[in-house]
């Protein structure tokens, strides 16, 4: 009989970058001290140097999408530490081309231009240490946008998708409100009411939550039928648990 292997526990911390407060996200493996930035905006020092404080070895950038605030940082880590840039959709490949112009707009001059090493696509996964992460394609806030989601953790980093209590802005070039509110109710609502998700800006929250009372996609709204309430298993909740 083989003996079933657990992956190696994960930590995340969150990190806010830029005028903005954008949330950068760092998960490393405790086990193998290997970890990932998810939307690095910009401030590369502040970043690294959590990094060092945890003892991580950065083995790659994880992009949602191609907004200044997101992925600034992105090439300077990826040249510091010879990591890939992963992410996004190649839709949003027109704004990975002008984040130093994006940023001259807001002020911030430590942005650069990025060109990711992969794309990612609906229905890809990411390996972190043995720990799979699976990829939704969510256009709207942008036409490449993608979240990153941990679905044995429970945890979901959605970028300007969806917010506690709000929705991403759609008054960019080429967003789309209808697109945006389908790519919520279509591609996130069915991972779970009891996913929690780190949203680009702000506070976490679940995505059963703002199926209650987030005044732009509660079920309410939105006509959604799906499941509103889910026991998580024993399982699920020991995994959940190792995200702090």
């Amino acid at each position: 009989m083989t003996e079933q292997t657990t992956p190696p526990r994960l930590e995340i911390r969150i990190i806010p970058v830029t005028p903005l407060q954008q949330n950068t996200s760092l998960i490393w493996s405790t086990e193998t001290k290997e970890g990932v930035f998810v939307d690095p905006g910009g401030e590369v020092d502040k970043l690294m140097g959590a990094a060092d404080q945890f003892g991580v070895k950065i083995v790659g950038v994880w992009l949602t999408h191609g907004h200044m605030d997101h992925a600034g940082a992105a090439t300077d880590i990826s040249e510091r530490t010879g990591c890939p840039i992963i992410g996004p959709h190649e839709d949003d490949q027109w704004l990975l081309d002008e984040l130093e112009a994006q940023g001259a707009k807001y002020g911030i001059t430590d942005g650069r231009n990025v060109k990711p090493d992969r794309y990612l696509h609906d229905g890809d996964e990411l390996d972190l240490a043995g720990n799979t992460f699976g990829v939704a394609h969510c256009p709207g806030h942008t036409p490449g946008h993608v979240v990153i989601y941990h679905k044995d953790g429970g945890l979901a980093f959605v970028g300007d998708v969806l917010f506690k209590g709000s929705v991403g802005r759609t008054d960019f070039p080429r967003g789309n409100h209808q697109q945006l509110i389908d790519s919520i109710t279509g591609k996130l609502w069915p991972l779970g009411p009891e996913m929690r998700f780190v949203p680009g800006h702000g506070p976490l929250s679940t995505f059963g939550q703002e199926r209650q009372d987030n005044p732009f996609v509660a079920d309410s709204i939105t006509g959604y039928q799906g499941t509103a309430t889910q026991e998580a298993n024993p399982t699920d909740q020991k995994l959940a648990k190792r995200w702090s």
